[in-house]
């Protein structure tokens, strides 16, 4: 399909979606003429309030004239004279697609490359190019694929594609957020009506009656009704758009695999879908581990960091390559599968260029630190640049500690209302009411952990420990379990608390330091000959007749 029928049909889509709010609000307005003729007054009202309503998101929606640019998007501009390589690199690329260069380049922390073009007269002249590079798919490819990413990108400028995505693109934008409107009024709707019924119910039982229990089935079912609308036909729309957007695609994979190489393009098809997945792999269990507790990677390393584990774990990526995506992520996915781009790239013939024994990509940049404390500077919100910074191996045994001290909470809520052992210690971080104190040190901490652990070992030795974890939560099997099930669960959850109990004990005291490892779990590393002690430890501690002695040598301090 050439670009003049593709930018008809995009003002097609857009025109229908002004088509369906005026459908609608003829609809609205004979049933408001309707009620006026034949309806009784209270129902007439009733009908005109539901119908403005009703009306007015329709209104808005179809009143908003332009698609706000770049929302959403943060990232940082580099110039020329910042990186000059890589923009070298850019407008050489963009001259062998024959097409203009971008206008600006946006450094982001996706695992993403994409372009944008602000263009005027719905598509018909062109405006602002942007290309987006995020940094975190630069430190995953060597240069010979980042360059086929490039230039697949700069494709969709020599295709039009960014044009004529402008008239679709508002059409989505009118689509998405008049169902935003809908969803929220009757979200609001809902609230309100479950607040009356709540009320309600307060003053039955102020009366002394029972309270009815609170249905609000049925309530706001206008408003989702007309959500639903718009969004069959959002998605009529990008079914549409659909099997275009595609071929776009693929073309600019072919533009790519000429002008960068056969064998780059694919290689750099057949790395994003596990560079993807290693990114959020990365993002959750390494960059973000500690931002619960106000702390994280050194600067330059919360997107820069991504680099240590694929280094470590570029093996298990290869391997990952070699099982591409068959099917789409969504019916509505612009992109083709994975495996059917590569296969479309493959099929062509060997051009004799390979990416093999390539440079880094960051060879493009001029300082790859420097432009990843930048890119953290420009993206990360306010009050995660406040928060601390701490080297990797700090950061996670700090992390992993603190973690274990809040997932042992519930324990020492219990245990502050056992009868305390000799040495006298309350809960970590429990004045006595209305005193205000600052948060304890590490070592009154480790004191104050140790206590509840040796009173918790106390209350195990006497027999009333069994009440105290039956209050703790349970799994769902765990509070329907009775009898002797229901005790060797009770055991089980014992013998787990214990282990939390002790491990959070001997990290707040610096015994066991958790350890650092890019191609593994995290792992604690005990005081010498504690990892062979601790499970018989604990067997003994949950035993029928349970001897504690073992654990409190093990927690007693060197």
């Amino acid at each position: 399909m050439g670009a003049t029928l593709r930018a008809l049909r995009a003002f097609v889509l857009l025109a229908g979606f002004h088509l369906l709010g005026l459908v609608l609000l003829v609809l609205l307005g004979a049933a408001d003429w309707a009620a006026y003729r034949w309806a009784p007054a209270g129902w007439a009202l009733r009908t005109y309030v539901i119908s403005f309503l009703l009306a007015v998101p329709v209104v808005r929606g179809m009143a908003l004239l332009r698609t706000p640019r770049d929302e959403g998007t943060a990232g940082l501009p580099v110039t020329e004279e910042e990186e000059p390589r890589l923009w070298a690199a850019v407008r050489e690329l963009a001259e062998q697609v024959g097409t203009r260069a971008p206008d600006e380049i946006r450094l982001t922390s996706d695992m993403n490359a994409a372009v944008t073009e602000d263009a005027r007269f719905l598509g018909l002249l062109g405006g602002t190019r942007r290309l987006y590079l995020g940094l975190p798919l630069v430190a995953g490819l060597s240069e010979a694929p980042l360059r086929a990413v490039l230039a697949h990108e700069l494709g969709h400028y020599g295709n039009s594609d960014t044009r004529l995505s402008g008239i679709t693109e508002r059409s989505r934008v009118h689509v998405a957020r008049t169902i935003d409107r809908f969803e929220e009024k009757s979200d609001l709707t809902i609230a309100k009506e479950r607040a009356r019924q709540e009320r309600k119910s307060a003053k039955r039982i102020a009366r002394g009656k029972a309270p009815k229990e609170v249905d609000t089935t049925g309530v706001g079912f206008t408003y989702r009704t007309m959500a639903r609308i718009y969004t069959a036909y959002g998605r009529f729309s990008m079914r549409a758009t659909q099997s275009t957007a595609r071929r776009q695609e693929i073309a600019a994979d072919l533009a790519a695999a000429r002008i960068a190489g056969r064998d780059a393009t694919a290689s750099a098809l057949r790395a994003l879908p596990a560079l993807g997945n290693a990114h959020e792999f990365y993002l959750s269990s390494y960059a973000t581990l500690g931002v619960e507790f106000g702390m994280l990677p050194p600067r330059g390393e919360v997107f820069g960091g991504v680099r240590r584990l694929l280094d470590a774990r570029a093996g298990e990526l290869a391997g990952m390559q070699d099982e591409l995506p068959a099917e789409p992520a969504s019916p509505y996915d612009s992109h083709p599968p994975t495996a059917e781009r590569v296969a479309a790239v493959e099929a062509l013939p060997d051009d004799g260029r390979t990416a093999a024994g390539d440079r880094p990509a960051f060879a493009l940049f001029s300082s790859p630190e420097t432009v990843l404390c930048r890119v953290e500077d420009a993206t990360l919100a306010p009050e995660a640049l406040q928060m601390r910074r701490l080297d990797w191996p700090d950061l996670v045994h700090e992390s992993m500690t603190a973690m274990y001290v809040r997932d042992t909470e519930p324990l020492l809520s219990a245990v502050a209302g056992l009868p305390r052992s000799a040495g006298g210690a309350g809960p970590v971080g429990a004045p006595a009411p209305d005193d205000e104190v600052d948060a304890p040190a590490p070592a009154d901490r480790a004191g104050a952990l140790h206590a509840q652990a040796e009173t918790f070992l106390d209350a195990v030795d006497a027999g009333t420990v069994w009440e105290l974890v039956d209050r703790l939560p349970k799994s769902e099997q765990a509070a329907a379990a009775t009898g002797r099930a229901a005790r060797e669960f009770a055991r089980s959850s014992l013998r787990r608390e214990l282990a939390r109990l002790v491990t959070t004990v001997l990290t707040a005291d610096g015994r066991a330091r958790w350890q650092l490892s890019w191609s593994a779990d995290a792992r604690l590393r005990l005081p010498e000959g504690c990892a062979e002690r601790l499970p018989a430890a604990l067997d003994a501690a949950i035993a029928e007749r349970p001897d504690t002695e073992p654990l409190r040598k093990l927690l007693a301090t060197a």
